[in-house]
């Protein structure tokens, strides 16, 4: 395995040779998948977001974003889409969504993919973040400690073969399971981000 170095972003918008770098790293890994457009949102509006690199041998390897969001009580009744956050309600426990994570196709299987799980895990306990969400090969994320997700719902709606998808991942093993809604930040709240 070549040597890591991983590094945040900085906050705030990506500059173009960070923006060129990112998107042509998730092109070559996620080629049926255009998720730069996320990308360029989160680092836009959302002011504390953990984005972390990964570089080998002076080239973007990996990369992964951690979004902050909250755990809300869940509101009653069924729904179609996002749940407004004037309809949340009750104590909110701060909480992490994690995605997108790539790593570039020839430093696939190296450990890059979990060298940022486990760096990013380290800066949200810094923050006093818990909980951790994904939407994910539970094959893979279940390798890093995550387990299906059922006390807390998504912010959308999924497809019902997306429900073993959805994980959480406790930095905190005293604390109960959480119960609720994962409220995120606008750019995630698109609902074609969790459908297919």
């Amino acid at each position: 395995m070549p040597e890591i170095d991983i590094a945040p972003l900085a906050s705030g918008p990506l500059t173009p040779v960070e923006a060129a770098e990112v998107e042509a790293l998730y092109a070559a890994a996620f080629p049926n998948e255009d998720l730069f457009p996320l990308i360029r949102r989160l680092h836009e509006e959302v002011s504390d977001l953990v984005s972390l690199k990964a570089m080998a041998e002076g080239t973007l390897a990996g990369h992964v974003i951690f979004t902050p969001s909250t755990i809300e009580a869940r509101p009653a009744g069924p729904r179609s889409g996002p749940v407004p956050e004037t309809e949340t309600a009750g104590r909110a426990t701060p909480a992490a969504l994690l995605g997108p994570l790539c790593v570039a196709p020839e430093h696939q299987r190296q450990g890059i993919g979990a060298a940022l799980i486990r760096a990013g895990h380290d800066k949200l306990n810094s923050l006093e973040v818990a909980h951790v969400f994904v939407l994910g090969d539970p094959a893979y994320y279940g390798r890093h400690g995550f387990v299906p997700g059922s006390n807390v719902e998504p912010p959308c709606p999924l497809p019902e073969h997306w429900r073993e998808a959805w994980q959480w991942f406790t930095l905190d093993p005293k604390l109960p399971a959480p119960h609720g809604i994962l409220t995120v930040p606008e750019p995630w709240r698109d609902p074609a981000l969790w459908t297919e």
